[in-house]
């Protein structure tokens, strides 16, 4: 058996199947495409499932991947045993229709018994208990000892979910020192107790399951097969767990010397290091896939394993952050095979420092929250802290869970659990609901994803506005019909028509001919990238083979291809400007306005705005030709071309270029000239993520449109202030200074009114119960001259209690003081004020020694002072 490293097996697998000639693609995003079923990809069959079920043709039909995955089910696990992980990478070859078991099942013997060396004696298949098929060809057609062979049942060797494909699998397994077994209830036992592990599952999609439950045979079976990169590394390297694996093994080394600590076997420190060494992996490849920490979705997924590394960094006694540190090890082991590692290391180093950096602030202010919660259960003599507070901790503040309860721990306390786990359950809930409903393969089950892969449209759009077309397919009411009179969707062979796509908005236009005339109000693509024409009828019915002209509305794609060049330009500056750091986030283009977001850290400021506006239209000015060269993928990369080169591309891509100023992958349409673009100005700038901002302009004549709507405020202004525009500044200052003063003398005069206020509450102070209660109605006076004013009088009355009450241009406030002395009588100023507040339509709290509220009914403010004697008559003990 070879001794091979990770990224050595990783090659040698998809190389042995490029051999079988598969098609070896790049790993798929971690971010689901066309699939609302997955918050992330999590296992390698999982972005190819519309090839699987047709509903997109896939670029060759044997392919094979390296996929990166990440599964958090078991997040809690992680760390505590030896084979759970975050983040893996799961290696895979597939069939669309191809080849099937007599093919997929000698190869896979092959690779591990002639490319890996496993030893056959070590090896052990297990297959579906009525697939006498996979029989034959596993004794037939590879050399392994047919009493290694075990027949199991479907919970273990049959895959389906629902209804749809399925089939049955055959599981290769190496024996870790279980010796020869001789049955199945001995290799079953082998195998619970880790002995014997599976390390290859071939899946044979061989049936369609149908709403009753029948098994029906695919006309096309497929091949479906995953094999875990850091399990077989495991078996390879012959290491016990893949914390020992050479990738991993680095990591978690570098940990180690962070935090000063060895990792020996048992040792209280093995699960916080285990953590970490896992966590910032698929922290990583998380975020250079466009992933942000954020409170929802994918982003919150990222933010708890990084707060989870980081917590376990500061067990491991580590006091400043780190963990942006460990990212070097990563990109080292891994971006041979990721190389979008390497080009977005910074960027990816910044995220995670900032993030952590905002953690170590939350910890501290999670503190402080906890202690004022340990207060009140001390106050209440209980031992039990909340669970809605316990899940409001950590998933409000990010507090985590551990931490509170060794907090809690430490004062001989402890957390309601059910109360947590009843909230953490509300919570998933919440998120599937927030998930849209599909079928198990992800796609939407509508007619537009059921369109024939035999329908092609041709797009020939760039430089034609009008073509002539046959109408190839009509959709009206998610249902497939012959004729339109109304409304709905229509395919053709040919089309000028631009689908939305790369944040480019569909082409508007019309589609008549002798007997029909349509609007289209828009142009997209389904799942597998057929043109759909979303049309409104003028007049007549269109029918299936029609001919039809289509024709674009000229004025309206000519001013989306302004926006489209522009925002080219405005990626090209920010980077110019801001940094190197600058990767677009997402974009927005239509025919009023452009909309581009980015990675940065921080909100700019009006001289990086003013900078980034005048270098473009500099540029703009410069009238460059914008033309449009067609490459393979490769080579555009060697020009320099801007790409997310994390998406997926096909084999020849259009390079759009401005001039030498800018070059990108980019399929949208583009003016001829940088000069047609006219004006360029930013009108809005702001953040939308956590190390995301977002800019929004307009170009053309919208330019002129937004600077003379801006001229129209001025000239509105001066007219109001009767000043020229130029003075306008001037005289907003002078009337601010102006009513400044006019706001002092307003306070000085409510002082004053207050003032004889209090004269008059003091001379008709009351006793309940031998507590002097001093209560006043006021007018005119705010919350802070009404708090003023019953501090004042609570240090006259030096044993006692203050309750007053102010209708403030119909908002009424209240507020209730008491001195510390009638406190132990029982005197709540909490208590008195929900009491008081609720009378007048409002509600508030606070400590027994003060309160405030606020209300709804001025006209019940009299009755609500009023009934304080009553409140505090019961409170008094």
């Amino acid at each position: 058996m070879k001794n091979m490293g990770l990224n050595e097996i990783r090659e040698a697998f998809l190389n042995f199947f490029e051999s079988k000639e598969h098609l070896r693609l790049k790993s798929f995003s971690l971010v689901p495409e066309n699939d609302n079923s997955l918050l992330l990809i999590n296992a390698g069959m999982a972005p190819m499932k519309a090839y699987f079920t047709g509903i997109k043709v896939p670029p060759k039909r044997r392919v094979t991947t390296c996929q990166k995955c990440i599964r958090t089910g078991d997040i809690e696990n992680v760390g505590k045993t030896s084979r759970h992980a975050t983040f893996f990478e799961m290696l895979g070859n597939f069939s669309f229709g191809d080849y099937f078991k007599n093919e997929v099942i000698p190869w896979a013997w092959e690779f591990i018994t002639e490319v890996l060396e496993i030893p056959k004696d070590k090896l052990y298949v297990t297959i579906y208990l009525d697939d006498d098929e996979a029989y034959e060809i596993w004794t037939n057609k590879t050399d392994i000892d047919p009493s290694r062979i075990f027949r199991l049942g479907k919970e273990d060797n049959f895959w389906e979910i629902g209804q749809g494909p399925c089939g049955p699998s055959s599981e290769i397994h190496f024996d870790k020192g279980a010796g020869k077994v001789e049955t199945v209830e001995e290799f079953v036992e082998a195998a619970d107790e880790d002995k014997i592990v599976e390390f290859w599952n071939l899946v044979f999609t061989q049936y369609n399951k149908d709403e009753n439950g029948n098994y029906n045979r695919l006309e096309h079976p497929n091949i479906d097969t995953g094999m875990g990169l850091e399990r077989i590394a495991t078996i390879m390297q012959e290491v016990d767990n893949i914390f020992e694996v050479d990738t991993m093994k680095s990591i978690l080394d570098e940990v180690c010397r962070i935090a000063c600590v060895k990792y020996v076997e048992n040792d209280n420190n093995n699960t916080s290091i285990r953590i970490i060494t896992d966590h910032i992996r698929s922290m990583t490849f998380m975020i250079s896939d466009g992933i942000l920490p954020s409170n929802e979705g994918r982003g919150y997924v990222l933010r708890r394993l990084l707060r989870r590394a980081a917590r376990h960094g500061r067990l491991l006694g580590i006091k400043d952050v780190f963990l942006y540190k460990l990212c070097d090890k990563v990109i080292e082991n891994f971006c041979g095979a990721y190389p979008e590692l390497k080009e977005k290391e910074d960027y990816i180093k910044k995220v995670i420092k900032l993030e952590e950096e905002r953690f170590a602030e939350t910890i501290d202010s999670g503190i402080e929250i906890l202690k004022s919660y340990i207060g009140e259960i001390k106050q209440k003599g209980k031992k039990i802290l909340d669970g809605d507070k316990v899940f409001k901790l950590y998933d409000t503040y990010g507090f985590p869970y551990e931490l509170t309860q060794e907090i809690l721990q430490d004062e001989g306390m402890d957390i309601d659990e059910d109360g947590f786990n009843t909230e953490m359950q509300k919570q998933r809930e919440r998120a599937r609901s927030a998930r849209k409903d599909t079928n198990y393969m992800g796609a939407e089950d509508s007619a537009v994803n059921k369109i024939s892969s035999d329908i092609e449209t041709k797009f020939d759009g760039y430089d034609k506005y009008e073509l002539c077309g046959k109408v190839k397919v009509l959709i009206e009411n998610d249902k497939f019909v012959n004729s339109i009179e109304k409304e709905g969707i229509i395919l053709t062979d040919v089309t000028p028509f631009y689908a939305e796509m790369g944040g480019q908005v569909g082409d508007k236009g019309l589609i008549y001919n002798d007997n029909f005339k349509g609007e289209i109000f828009d142009c997209k693509k389904n799942v597998s990238g057929k043109v759909m024409h979303f049309v409104k009828v003028i007049s007549g019915t269109v029918s299936l083979e029609d001919k039809v002209v289509l024709k674009v509305n000229e004025e309206n794609r000519k001013n989306i291809c302004k926006n489209h060049t522009a925002t080219h330009m405005l990626q090209e500056v920010l980077r110019e400007v801001l940094g190197e750091h600058v990767h677009q986030s997402g974009s927005y283009v239509d025919a009023h306005r452009l909309r581009f977001d980015f990675t940065h850290f921080s909100s700019l400021t009006e001289e990086e705005i003013s900078k980034i506006e005048k270098s473009i239209n500099k540029e703009i000015m410069k009238s460059y030709e914008v033309k449009t060269d067609e490459m393979t993928i490769e080579e555009a990369k060697k020009t320099g071309a801007m790409a997310l080169f994390n998406n997926k591309y096909k084999e020849k891509v259009r390079v759009v270029s401005v001039g030498d100023f800018s070059k990108e992958l980019c399929g949208g349409t583009h003016v001829n000239n940088s000069g047609e673009i006219g004006l360029f100005k930013i009108v809005s700038e702001s953040g939308v993520a956590a190390g995301i901002r977002r800019i929004e302009a307009v170009t053309g004549m919208a330019v002129i449109e937004y600077m003379e709507a801006k001229d129209k405020v001025l000239k509105d202004m001066s007219n109001v202030l009767k000043c020229s525009t130029k003075d306008i500044v001037e005289r907003l200052e002078s009337q601010i200074v102006e009513l400044k003063e006019k706001e002092k003398e307003l306070t000085a005069l409510k002082g004053k009114l207050a003032g004889s206020a209090k004269d008059d509450i003091l001379k008709n102070v009351k006793e309940v119960k031998g507590i002097k209660v001093a209560v006043g109605v006021l007018k005119d006076v705010d919350a802070n001259a009404l708090r003023d004013l019953a501090d004042e009088i609570k240090s006259k009355i030096e044993e006692g209690t203050v309750v007053l009450g102010s209708n403030n241009g119909g908002k009424v406030q209240f507020v209730a003081m008491a001195t510390k002395n009638v406190i132990s009588k029982g005197i709540h100023c909490g208590k008195i004020i929900k009491e008081v507040a609720k009378i007048a339509g409002g509600g508030g709290g606070g400590r027994p020694d003060m309160a405030q509220a606020g209300g709804k009914l001025p006209e019940k403010l009299q009755e609500a002072i009023n009934k304080s004697f009553d409140i505090i008559d019961e409170l008094v003990k």
